[in-house]
């Protein structure tokens, strides 16, 4: 029945489109409330950040890739917040001490400014806070109030330093409800203000997201998909020819979105030299080189005449139930690299759970089936039904190969 193959890919139709639109969201665009402030100003990458609400675009010139512009945006649902910050920090890892700082302050009056500020320990300690220069240099900078969406937007062009890697950059965000002048007052101390911290690849961003889609579609859908169909379609759902083809289907289909995935994964790795990810890079070798083999074996498995053929059928099964395990730990293991918001984890347990849902059902479909055919009493001999393994019946069974699934 090709009808309840298409029925079952339709099932996974909204949770490939949920995945895409993640992805989508993360880059271009945040909302689209913020792709309308946006216009006008050169920014055409945008992400979501972890905490706080806040929102970062960003652009890096084609002229000079230590140039960077940068919004940074917050709707205020209506709170009287006072002032926005972000900042790079140079060190290892992305902390407050130590952030090159740019803070957009909005006066009670209504009027806005922005300035740099070097964060210190003692900032930490509560000392006060004051405008002074950076290492890092900052043009048009501005901090404006959106009536019109409720948004408040800092927007600036920076230089980095030699000394900062815009393919590892440690940058930090924070927003505060109190200011004296210039003088930002303590930010609230809630565990999202504390954690608005994190590494950031402005010069391979989007690729990250494309590799990510492209291998959860390809490795951890379509091929599972096409292990279903070789799985269960032959008997619960007698697809006939059918079942065959779209098992090739799929597995070509998902094979060539994970190469394509799997390419660019490669080229982050060379072009992000300070990201090593050893774990995800063997898993992620191991996938591609065994899939391969799986995927040859369309044209160079054994003849269903040959002695070894069943042989070959076992190590073909258990190498790709072992290539799904494998395939949806890299997965995960990737999600938890790239930290997106929870969405992108969420829609690849939606996957595996619908992938569980049809299985279990084939699967106790299948047993009651066999258990049924089982119990049922079978034809003793008589006059019309010849003994068994006598007669034209037994010789024409004894000349035919057995009946074997061509997967």
């Amino acid at each position: 029945m090709a009808s309840a193959a298409v029925t079952s890919f339709t099932v996974f139709t909204p949770f490939l489109f949920l995945i895409l639109n993640s992805s989508t969201a993360h880059y271009i665009p945040c909302s689209e409330s913020l792709v309308e402030i946006a216009q006008g100003k050169n920014i055409s990458h945008c992400k979501k950040l972890t905490t706080l609400g806040v929102e970062f675009g960003w652009e890096v010139s084609k002229h000079d890739e230590r140039q960077v512009d940068i919004l940074v945006s917050k709707r205020l649902n209506n709170a009287e917040m006072m002032w926005l910050a972000w900042g790079v920090n140079p060190q290892v890892r992305p902390q407050m001490v130590g952030t090159r700082a740019i803070i957009g302050i909005r006066q009670l009056n209504g009027s806005a400014g922005a300035k740099t500020y070097n964060i210190t320990a003692d900032t930490k300690l509560g000392c006060r806070l004051q405008p002074s220069e950076i290492d890092v240099q900052v043009k048009n900078m501005s901090l404006d109030y959106v009536a019109s969406f409720d948004y408040l937007t800092l927007h600036a062009t920076i230089v980095l330093p030699s000394s900062y890697n815009i393919s590892r950059l440690n940058h930090v965000w924070q927003v505060g409800y109190g200011a004296q002048g210039a003088e930002p007052a303590m930010h609230p101390t809630a565990l999202q203000n504390v954690d608005s911290t994190e590494t950031i690849d402005l010069k391979n961003g989007s690729a990250q997201h494309v590799h990510g889609v492209l291998n959860i579609i390809g490795w951890g859908t379509f091929l599972p998909a096409g292990v279903i169909i070789a799985r269960y379609f032959p008997y619960p759902l007698e697809l006939g020819a059918y079942r065959y083809h779209l098992h090739v289907a799929c597995q070509i289909i998902g094979y060539n979105l994970g190469v394509v995935g799997w390419s660019i994964g490669l080229w982050l790795g060379q072009a992000s030299k300070d990201y090593k990810f050893k774990v995800h890079r063997i898993f992620s070798i191991f996938i591609f080189t065994f899939t391969t083999l799986q995927v040859l074996a369309l044209r160079w498995k054994p003849h269903k005449t040959d002695d070894y053929r069943k042989y070959w059928n076992m190590y073909h099964h258990f190498l790709g139930y072992a290539l799904l395990a494998v395939i949806s730990l890299n997965i995960f293991h990737g999600i938890d690299i790239l930290k997106p918001d929870h969405s992108w984890k969420r829609a690849y347990v939606g996957i595996l759970g619908v992938f569980g849902v049809i299985v279990t059902a084939l699967e106790i479909f299948t047993w009651a089936k066999y258990l049924t055919e089982d119990k049922e009493p079978k034809p003793g001999p008589g006059p019309g039904n010849p003994k068994p393994g006598s007669g034209r019946a037994a010789a024409a069974a004894e000349t035919q190969p057995p009946v074997e699934s061509q997967a």
